[in-house]
């Protein structure tokens, strides 16, 4: 097993981060570098919509589930196997990538049994895959619970507003003082409709991150979501697609590290 290189993006609600994790996979399938697990670390759980996949269960669900029939497990099951027997249901197959949705977070209830069980085999099961794509929830609460940890990047997504880049700094801040594993955090500028003024640059340089790249406004990926079409649909020629294989191919440095010949194993 190896460790795969693993790429999460952050951001206030409405930066378009699930988009451009979305384009990233999209990017690194068409490019042949499977295989990809996506997570989907977002309670809203749209990235599945954007790239076209069903989930018929998340791993809130299951969660849920174990702590409803615990009592009942038969004593030759563990709780480890029946977890790991749910976790494999969670995982949805398509074509050089996988999907899981974490899905809903936690209630009222203690979870610490089970979510040391989930965590281990989710680390387990991301050794199968030379990339890991992990689109988080919007703000900072997966920080502060330390969901995103062992990144090798870390993309703040944020709009050409003195306030977005602001709220990006902010998470900037929460993820040294967490001292989370994260190797290399940028800042990405989405949507960007023309140069960034002077008075934008500082409070760029403000943030302390270094800024990766932009990305500019696409009217087809907006039409995309207005009609509710997976992401595969979008065109060679889109704008956003094109500025995330430039990201990707700047990546490729870090991204050298990962085997060239990486054989898929089953998940299963």
């Amino acid at each position: 097993m190896n460790t795969p290189f693993t790429i999460a993006l952050a951001g206030k609600g409405g930066t378009g981060k699930t988009s451009l994790s979305a384009l990233i996979i999209k990017t690194l399938q068409e490019q042949g570098k499977g295989p990809i697990l996506a997570v989907d670390a977002d309670p809203n759980s749209t990235l599945s919509e954007i790239l076209g996949v069903t989930v018929h269960q998340t791993i809130g669900d299951l969660r849920e589930d174990t702590l409803d029939n615990i009592s009942e497990l038969p004593p030759s099951l563990s709780k480890s196997s029946y977890l790991e027997l749910g976790l494999e249901e969670c995982l949805v197959e398509e074509k050089d990538f996988d999907m899981l949705v974490m899905g809903h977070g936690e209630g009222p209830r203690c979870y610490c049994m089970v979510n040391h069980i989930l965590r281990k085999y989710i680390e387990v099961l991301r050794k199968n895959y030379r990339y890991v794509i992990i689109d988080n929830e919007a703000g900072m609460e997966h920080l502060s619970r330390r969901t995103t940890q062992n990144v090798d990047i870390l993309f703040i997504i944020t709009h050409p507003e003195p306030i977005s880049i602001r709220s990006a700094s902010r998470i900037y801040q929460l993820v040294k003082k967490l001292k989370l594993h994260v190797k290399k955090p940028y800042l990405v500028i989405n949507k960007v409709g023309g140069n960034l003024s002077s008075a934008l640059k500082d409070e760029i340089a403000n943030t302390g991150l270094p800024l990766f790249g932009e990305i500019p406004e696409d009217e087809e990926l907006v039409h995309l979501a207005l009609e509710g079409k997976p992401i595969w649909e979008l065109s060679s020629q889109s704008k956003a697609q094109l500025a995330v294989k430039k990201f990707i191919h700047t990546c490729e440095k870090d991204m050298s590290q990962q085997y060239h010949s990486f054989p898929r194993q089953s998940s299963g």
